[in-house]
């Protein structure tokens, strides 16, 4: 890919983006100059060239929070990189797990406006919380109780929950219908993290079934 990578454009540098391979949140940006590129390449962990320092750092070098290539992909004029990594516990020097977390209001208001969505791709997000409290055997945490309690009381708990939600359909209350469809979602991720799956395995299946849908239409 080296000889299809324009770093003449940017006088020797090309931005490099940074996503998450499983929630596909958008970590951060860097630079790369040649040099740095062809240290991520060997190591699989980004390098990034510091227009400060000039002179080339590893992510996670002083962290810990290494960045762990999965995949890399050059955009079609040849001068941007879009990498995506195994999920870090966090990024930002700031402690946060992506350095984009300053809204901006498009009515150039000071605040966020009211009415934007926090709550997309928090899905992908949640799966990573059940993960970590499952790991971590968080004492006193709900989702590493049921866990303990075996496989067949986690099934059971999510056909429970199917019930509640089927119930609460043929109702008129919005606020149950949406509560008990939470419930049942977080069992539902919970049930697949316990069996060794992921959200995104279930998704490629639904993907894979709409490309062949599209193909017989």
């Amino acid at each position: 890919m080296l000889d299809k990578i324009d770093f003449d454009k940017g006088n020797g540098l090309i931005p490099a983006i940074i996503q998450c391979s499983d929630t596909r949140q958008v970590l951060m940006l860097g630079y790369m100059n040649q040099q740095a590129y062809l240290k991520s390449v060997a190591q699989g962990r980004v390098t990034f060239y510091s227009r400060s320092k000039k002179s080339l750092w590893t992510k996670g070098e002083t962290s810990g929070n290494f960045l762990d290539i999965v995949q890399m992909s050059l955009d079609c004029d040849g001068d941007t990189l879009l990498i995506l990594v195994k999920a870090p516990k966090a990024v930002c020097h700031k402690g946060t797990k992506s350095c984009f977390t300053q809204e901006i209001s498009l009515d150039n208001s000071t605040s966020a406006p009211n009415n934007l969505d926090r709550s997309s791709g928090f899905t992908q997000e949640l799966e990573q919380i059940i993960a970590l409290k499952l790991e971590q055997k968080q004492p006193g945490s709900y989702t590493y109780a049921l866990q303990s309690k075996g496989i067949a009381k986690v099934a059971q708990k999510v056909g429970e929950e199917a019930v509640e939600l089927v119930i609460e359909a043929m109702s008129d209350s919005k606020e149950l219908f949406l509560n008990e469809a939470a419930d049942l979602l977080y069992h539902y991720l919970l049930l697949i993290k316990v069996k060794g799956y992921s959200l995104t395995q279930v998704e490629q299946i639904l993907k894979q079934r709409h490309l062949e849908k599209e193909s017989q239409e």
